[in-house]
């Protein structure tokens, strides 16, 4: 997440008329009136048989998995209507209009794939020709509570969508065995749409088993909200892999990252990127996402490799964050764990920000603070309570994660395959499992991941 991001909005008015500008050529028509008074999309059948879709709806609509689509300028999802789409189905994003999917407050997704038939939002381009930032990516807003002034802001990205509210609850739907690849276009400078952006999303939603790869921003950024997250791939993004400010109060648990030692973005790129907000200010509810049974495989498959010199660390917790980590793996970073300032050094001092059972490995600094700090991150991070440790090689972890088709299992007596522990209350409510890592003696991303989308035939 690039620090000025949020700094920057435009007009709604502005937004619509760029998003109406730049759709692709067609014969235009209007939206079609619903028996129930609200609109639904506009659409076109390109001469291949792709359904183009345009505009919002407020009626429920669905996409059908006999059919594909393609997602021209901003597309919205209005209060009170559901989008369903059917497991199998794929969906494109046209890269001229920034094509993207945007869940309003009040409306929903039910995206609802299985293992055998995902659910694929990808490129237009053809095999061989696909690149990170091709189209924009999935937005989900949500009434949840945020810390920003006034309980509400206007989503990251440019579209004209709010989120915030005061719904913990909040359902905007399901995300279940979904594929998000390519996405990450951006609308100005220094506003890149993520893969998946989650925007005072309640606790009511569910989105599980999902796979964002080769993104142009975040892989996923939860702006507040308190929406839960299991099972989880970031898969060679170019900025953050799990990015979370605004007051997010919601579990992660078992994802796994995997990074290219090529790909990464000019303004830092970090595998966890969290702050309280822009300023690091104390508003409340303060940052304080959880994330259990994380697995990071940074750029780095040791610490002689040489990779892009953006990369940063495996961690970067900042700006008043009170974010926790337990039961995890970060490895490959030039540096591991960056307990960054004055507030977040008393987080962590007061027991409010928490790194615990966790294992730094393969990073060419385990541990780091800003520069002049007095802070003894090294104290902190070791003691005897924490269960925490640091290898400085990856040897005996993992099998294969580097491999072209990754096999994260833990090998044989790997430290990952025991050493989790859930007795503290802020865990309540996760899966309680003797590994560390994202993954013990089962592979969770068999059958429905997809480690080369760059030669996939859709």
């Amino acid at each position: 997440m690039n620090p000025f991001k949020n700094l920057q909005k435009l007009s709604a008015l502005a937004l619509l008329g760029l998003a109406t500008m730049t759709s692709c050529n067609k014969d235009e028509t209007t939206p079609t009136p619903n028996p129930s008074g609200g609109t639904v999309f506009t659409t076109t059948t390109l001469a291949d048989g792709t359904i183009q879709i345009e505009g919002n709806t407020g009626s429920d609509y669905t996409f059908e998995s006999s059919k594909s689509y393609l997602l021209t300028g901003f597309v919205y999802v209005d209060s009170g209507a559901t989008l369903t789409i059917q497991p199998g189905t794929i969906i494109r994003g046209d890269k001229t209009s920034k094509g993207t999917l945007i869940i309003r407050r009040g409306g929903k997704i039910n995206a609802n794939g299985t293992a055998q038939s995902p659910i694929v939002f990808t490129s237009d381009k053809q095999p061989g020709s696909r690149n990170p930032g091709d189209w924009g990516g999935l937005i989900i807003c949500g009434n949840a509570p945020v810390n920003l002034p006034g309980g509400e802001a206007q989503i990251e990205g440019g579209p004209d969508a709010s989120y915030g509210g005061t719904n913990p609850n909040d359902n905007s739907g399901v995300l279940r065995f979904v594929r998000i690849e390519y996405a990450g276009i951006p609308f100005q400078p220094n506003q890149e749409i993520n893969g998946l952006t989650l925007g005072g999303v309640g606790q009511g939603t569910q989105i599980e088993y999902i796979q964002i790869s080769y993104c142009g921003d975040d892989s996923y950024e939860m702006f507040g909200g308190n929406v839960n997250l299991k099972y989880i791939i970031s898969y060679k993004t170019t900025d953050d892999d799990l990015d979370t400010d605004n007051g997010y109060t919601g579990k992660v648990q078992f994802g796994v990252v995997l990074r290219d030692a090529n790909i990464a973005d000019v303004s830092g790129s970090n595998a966890f990127e969290s702050d309280n907000d822009a300023t690091g200010t104390a508003l409340t509810p303060n940052t304080k996402g959880i994330f259990s049974n994380i697995s990071v495989f940074g750029p780095k498959q040791d610490t002689a490799s040489l990779v892009n010199s953006n990369f940063k660390r495996g961690a970067h917790l900042r700006r008043n964050t009170q974010t926790c980590i337990y039961n995890s793996l970060i490895s490959g970073f030039p540096l591991g764990l960056l307990v960054d300032g004055t507030t977040c050094e008393a987080n962590a001092n007061a027991d409010a920000l928490q790194v615990r059972n966790t294992i730094i490995a393969a990073c060419n600094a385990p541990l780091g603070t800003a520069s002049g700090s007095s802070f003894n991150i090294s104290n902190w991070f070791n003691s005897s309570t924490s269960g925490n440790s640091i290898q400085y090689d990856a040897t005996g972890l993992s099998t294969a994660p580097y491999a072209t088709v990754p096999n994260f299992l833990p090998v044989s007596g790997s430290a990952l395959l025991s050493g989790a522990d859930f007795a503290n209350q802020n865990m309540d409510g996760l899966e309680v499992v003797s590994f560390r890592g994202a993954f013990g003696t089962t592979d969770w991303t068999s059958s429905w991941a997809n480690w080369d989308p760059q030669n996939t035939v859709y």
